[in-house]
This record gives structure tokens, sequence and C-alpha cells, in this order.
């Protein structure tokens, strides 16, 4: 079910990075484009990342960096690698580590490669410090480089959800909430200089509607973060989550029920 929704997030979030020309901002005039990525987990949308800036630039050298801290993701992306034959030839540098511990090896080794290119795709509510996290792998950027922040919309249903039931959800590896709403915030008091677009989506939830079907209840598990979302919720709170997915996070077209997933990409200035 999540392989599925990213690789679908991965269209959405290419759509941007080709049509705005920021894929030709990254690279212009330069002999070699360095790009990391923080939190890459699977690397799904790592590679129709690399794979667009490889298209723009394809005599241009690709340097890549993947700091993420789970070995069976960083294994998963590897493998992901090894079937995309034109990024098998591109030399590939892998930090099993926590963002915290990309930042602490960086400041114990006194010096850092630098980047043209970072992208921070959903994954700043795993980090203890949001403002922090962005200022560090902002100072990694070279001059007229780019750092890509990809987040559920603010007012998506994501936001929605998550935030109406932020005690019951936030439980497990994601400890708090926050859409590009929020890390806006966080932006505009570092002062830091962005520009932002909204990429609107849906994703068809009607499945969720009937109890016993295993999509819907994959799909469930899926959005709570939860093992079982029928055994690990207690009813009231059922109710009140496929109320509030159904009334206030979705929209009803055709007889389906399609849930608000937009994102909003925050291309963020060196």
């Amino acid at each position: 079910m999540s392989c599925r929704y990213y690789k679908n997030q991965s269209k959405l979030i290419h759509r941007p990075l080709s049509t705005g020309c920021s894929y030709e901002r990254i690279g212009r005039g330069k002999p070699q484009v360095d790009v990391l990525g923080a939190g890459s987990g699977g690397g799904e949308i790592d590679v129709h990342i690399l794979s667009g800036i490889q298209a723009e630039f394809p005599n241009t050298a690709l340097t890549v960096d993947i700091v993420e801290p789970s070995t069976q993701l960083s294994d998963n992306f590897r493998a992901l690698v090894m079937k995309t034959p034109n990024l098998q030839k591109i030399p590939f540098s892998w930090h099993i580590v926590t963002c915290e511990g990309y930042e602490k090896q960086i400041k114990d080794n006194g010096a850092s490669k630098r980047f043209d290119f970072i992208h921070m795709i959903q994954m700043l509510y795993y980090v203890a410090d949001c403002p922090g996290t962005i200022r560090f792998f902002h100072s990694l950027l070279k001059d007229n480089g780019k750092l890509l922040i990809v987040h559920e919309a603010a007012a998506s249903g994501w936001d929605t959800l998550w935030k109406t039931y932020r005690a019951e959800l936030c439980t497990k590896t994601i400890s708090d909430y926050l859409s590009a709403g929020d890390i806006k915030v966080h932006l505009d008091q570092l002062g830091l200089k962005y520009e932002e677009h909204h990429l609107p989506n849906t994703l068809d939830i009607t499945a969720c509607f009937t109890k016993g079907d295993e999509t819907g209840e994959l799909l469930l598990d899926f959005m709570t973060e939860q093992d079982h979302f029928y055994q690990s919720l207690n009813p009231d709170l059922q109710a009140g989550i496929l109320d509030l997915l159904r009334n206030k996070c979705s929209t009803e077209k055709d007889g389906r029920i399609l849930f608000d997933c937009s994102l909003s990409c925050l291309l963020v200035h060196s």
C-alpha cells in the first residue's frame, strides 16, 4: 500500500522540479552536481529526482549521498538502484545514521562536503529539532544550491487527521505531526528565502468504509500508522476517525470518497 502511494507522490514531486526550471537551476553550468537525500527511505522518490537531473544534464557528473538510519530501507534503496540502469554508474555514499547522527559526524570531523541539491521529503516529523535540522542541512548548500522540503499541505486531509488525533496517533515513529504550513513558520523565523509549489492530489479511500474490506483496512493501517486499525484502537476512536476522514478530510465524486493528500514543495535558496 505505502509503496504504491509513494510512487504516486514521486510523480507529483517531479512535476514542479521539471516544469519550474528547478532541475535547470540546480545544474546550470556545473561540471558536477552533488546531491544529498536526507531521510530517503527506500528511495522510491529519490530515483525519480535523480533520473530527472540526469535527463536535464546527461553529460554532467552526478554524486549522491544518502542519509537514512534504517538498514532495511537502505538495502531496498540499493536494490532499486541496481534495477535502474541509468543510475548504476553513479557513485553513492550511504550514511546509515539519523539526521542528528550525520550532523554530529560532520561536526566531529570538522569538514563537510557541500551540495548543489539537498532534499528532505516527508521526514521532518521524525526529527527532534525541526528548525535546527533545517538550519544544519541548509548550511551544507553550495552557493546557488537548493534545499527541497516536501510535506503534506496545510489544511490537507493528512493535516486535519493527524492534528485532530495528535495525542492518539503520535505514539510511534512520529512523535509530533507537522505540515508544510508549520515548516514555513520555521523557514520564516530562520530568515530563509523560499518558493512554494502546491501539488493537489487525492487518494480513493472508499474501501475504508466497508469493514472487512482488505484494501480498506490496509489503507486505514497506513493512514493512522497502526499495525491493525480495528485491533489497535477502541471503537469510539475508530468511529471518530472514520467520520473525520469522510466528512472533513475528503470529497465525494461519482460515489467515490477522495481523501485530500495534497503536498507542498518548499524550494529553499542558499
